[in-house]
């Protein structure tokens, strides 16, 4: 949660009242700048500010991305809830804590939003997008507010990382990032799985089927590749689909027999149905293949045992 809290802080180009004449946008980003450093991006005297700088240059990407963190940042407020799960939005408790009858009773940070000014921050950076389609960053930026905003229920995050996979592939544009500077393709592939990973985590039905669309969305321009292969059979050996989990897991073994997330998956999925022939067909291919002389050892000693019985 702390990450979304934080994301338009991470865009502050970060602007102290001005005058009343007009400035140049140079200094209009100067007097933002200065400004922030004293009172944060959403302090007293920034609205003021940013309704004079959009006056005077309304196009001006640097206003709309302050524009974007002002009206984010005012538009979430945080409250400590209870709730009867171990997990919410993929973290832990903020507070863990039993009762006197020895039951769980956990307590979360939620996070809570005016969808009024949530729209208008939303607004802001799309305009800056539109304007400079090439700032990767501008666009992870609008996604995790988008994830942030939607919790358990990510569709319109689903869209937006979809049309990016789109761009990116259709486009094969010069990405800009300002911390990464230029975005290579494997680069962008690792972020995308970085979002899947985001997705899974928040553990609701509507994520985990989100989960899988970008998944299968990015095999249609990434064929068979390991990590998205990977994500599928994830998503059917957690619904208990076997049949479909092994299909996946073993299309990517067949390529390399020592991935080790599809065999450890795959030992996993085999043990949940008590298949201990099936078990020893990865195991095998672990003692083989495993990644790490532990790995190796665990699977050699494991098979053994079962020669044993």
């Amino acid at each position: 949660m702390k990450r979304f809290i934080s994301i338009a802080l991470c865009l502050v180009f970060a602007l102290p009242l001005c005058a009343q004449e007009e400035y140049s946008k140079e200094e209009y980003l100067r007097r933002y700048n200065n400004l922030v450093e004293r009172v944060g991006p959403a302090g007293i005297g920034v609205e003021t500010l940013l309704d004079r700088w959009e006056a005077a240059w309304p196009d001006d990407t640097n206003h709309l991305l302050a524009r974007f963190s002002f009206c984010l940042i005012r538009s979430q407020t945080s409250q400590v809830v209870q709730m009867d799960r171990d997990r919410y939005l993929g973290q832990a408790p903020l507070l863990p804590m039993v009762d006197s009858l020895g039951n769980k009773v956990n307590y979360f940070e939620v996070l809570d939003f005016d969808d009024e000014l949530f729209a208008m921050a939303n607004s802001a950076i799309t305009k800056a997008i539109a304007a400079r389609q090439n700032r990767l960053d501008w666009r992870f930026a609008k996604i995790d507010a988008l994830m942030a905003y939607e919790k358990e229920q990510p569709e319109m995050t689903l869209q937006e990382l979809k049309a990016l996979v789109d761009y990116n592939y259709q486009r094969k544009p010069d990405w800009e990032h300002e911390v990464l500077g230029s975005v290579s393709q494997e680069q962008f592939k690792a972020l995308m799985q970085d979002y899947c990973a985001a997705l899974f985590r928040i553990g609701s039905d509507t994520s985990a089927e989100a989960f899988r669309s970008l998944s299968e969305h990015l095999l249609t321009y990434c064929k068979d590749d390991p990590l998205y292969l990977n994500n599928l059979g994830s998503y059917y050996l957690v619904k208990k689909d076997f049949k479909k989990a092994r299909k996946y897991f073993d299309q990517v073994l067949k390529k390399n027999p020592g991935d080790m997330s599809a065999l450890k998956n795959s030992i996993l999925m085999a043990r949940a149905q008590k298949d201990v022939k099936l078990e020893k067909k990865y195991l095998t291919l672990m003692a083989a293949h495993g990644e790490t002389e532990t790995d190796r050892l665990s699977a050699q000693t494991r098979l053994e045992a079962f020669g044993k019985k």
